[in-house]
């Protein structure tokens, strides 16, 4: 919770930073009208979970791509594809019954051995929001409130190097990986900026994600019982990206800024 309170002193900063900027016309040389077009977008965010998620995996991140088409009266709406990330497991009981006390496996050749846990998922869905303006001679820049929902997925990758382990081979691995999928809404508050000039366009800003998931798979070995429990996971998260602004000139021919 540390992190996040961090996290979001740091965001909150960095929007009146740019804010202030903003205003004050850096990067600016002319005073152009509200453009529409496409918004091709390359993405990151740091996540913290919440709720369910909080029981099964920490801190994460993820990377992504979208594409929005926004209007002259500054309304966007889009799609976007993210993919989960992360290395911290907290599912104390995953191995219990098949790994020794000191936390490793014992192959068919009797060598003790180690595997590694990594969150794996993505996010697919639509978006739409509105740019509300901080100043007349940016008017593709300001305020970005944005709603999103789509589907969701997530597991737990399990790696054996080896591919040695019996108890992890072929479909064993599915009663450990507590595959889990389901619908999701995601709230995005942020800054974007689109210059006139075509040299800086990003956005950054908090994001949360809830997602109303179910695990998917029929047994789990290691509390042995199904898997199919209704969850709800949360995300916050500090997201920001780059942006490929495809606008059009008075000719409508589009062009790249």
């Amino acid at each position: 919770m540390r992190e996040l309170l961090r996290s979001v002193q740091i965001v909150a900063l960095c929007l009146c930073s740019f804010a202030v900027h903003a205003q004050k016309g850096l990067f600016e040389n002319e005073n152009l009208p509200a453009r529409k077009g496409f918004l091709v977008g390359v993405n990151g965010s740091f996540d913290m979970p919440g709720a369910d998620m909080a029981k099964r995996f920490g801190p994460g991140y993820r990377v992504g791509l979208s594409c929005h088409y926004k209007t002259k009266s500054n309304w966007v709406f889009g799609m976007k594809l993210d993919f989960l990330n992360g290395s911290s497991i907290r599912e104390d009981s995953l191995f219990s019954g098949v790994i020794g006390p000191d936390s490793t496996f014992i192959n068919q050749d009797g060598q003790r051995l180690y595997v590694q846990k990594f969150k794996r998922g993505f996010m697919l869905g639509a978006e739409a929001g509105y740019i509300f303006r901080l100043t007349p001679k940016l008017q593709d820049a300001g305020i970005l409130v944005m709603t999103g929902a789509g589907f969701m997925q997530h597991r737990i990758l399990i790696k054996d190097k080896s591919e040695s382990i019996v108890a992890l081979q072929g479909d064993y691995r599915k009663g450990y990986d507590r595959l889990t999928n389901g619908i999701y809404v995601e709230q995005y508050v942020g800054y974007v900026f689109l210059s006139n000039t075509g040299l800086v366009n990003f956005h950054l800003g908090l994001d949360v994600v809830a997602g109303f998931t179910q695990g998917r798979r029929d047994f789990l070995y290691d509390v042995r019982r199904p898997g199919t429990d209704k969850r709800v996971d949360i995300m916050f998260g500090v997201r920001g990206g780059w942006i490929l602004p495809i606008f059009k000139r008075k000719s409508e021919d589009y062009y790249f800024e």
